[in-house]
């Protein structure tokens, strides 16, 4: 690996077939607030937002399953694209944090059913085996289904790649990611999400690095 020779740019969407939590702060959260808060941007009018690490960790996580992978790090090919800091092997894969779309984020600003400004709260219990009684009630916010997000990967392609192998794994980690689930309480239905269509541009010196 000697010299870069491209960056492969593909983007995408991000459909949320089901509600989706991801959490932020709870710090600051006020007497009767909910108790689980969703990450948001505070210079774009709070808006909840899905990071390009839990994007990434997740995608990375399914792969090493899928490889058989007992430990982070494990599988030669994950570490690869994915990087591993253990061996200085640097990432190849970059996932930028994925924003609503613009339609998406007038959807929900303009919807009154919500609870909050973009976001639903969801009740959620502790159900007592003995006495068949719901305790212990929190609120957990959660991004509604039905909204998009706009999603952007990159990979970095070095003299010595194959950048095919790349990409198929690149894929293979977003299939693996629409059988599962994204963030947290997927087994209690949270998280199912569906990729859109790929468009997929090349940069490089040819081009001046540009799009």
């Amino acid at each position: 690996m000697e010299k870069l020779v491209k960056k492969i740019k593909i983007n995408t969407t991000l459909d949320l077939l089901t509600g989706l939590h991801i959490g932020g702060s709870g710090d600051n959260v006020e007497i009767g607030g909910i108790d689980n808060p969703v990450i948001k941007i505070a210079t774009k009018d709070n808006q909840p937002y899905i990071p390009g690490s839990s994007l990434k960790g997740k995608m990375r996580c399914l792969l090493e399953q899928i490889a058989g992978s007992a430990n982070v790090g494990g599988d030669a090919e994950v570490n690869n694209l994915f990087g591993f800091s253990k061996s200085n092997q640097p990432s190849k894969l970059i996932v930028r944090d994925s924003l609503l779309t613009t339609d998406s984020a007038k959807k929900l600003r303009e919807n009154d059913n919500l609870d909050m400004p973009y976001t639903e709260g969801k009740w959620e219990n502790v159900i007592d085996r003995v006495k068949g009684t719901a305790e212990h009630p929190r609120q957990t916010e959660r991004i509604p289904a039905g909204v998009l997000f706009n999603v952007e990967f990159v990979i970095n392609v070095w003299d010595n790649d194959d950048e095919e192998k790349l990409l198929s794994l690149l894929k293979k980690g977003m299939n693996a990611l629409e059988n599962d689930y994204l963030g947290g309480s997927g087994s209690r239905g949270y998280g199912q999400i569906k990729f859109g269509e790929l468009t997929q541009t090349e940069l490089s010196e040819k081009n001046n690095w540009k799009a």
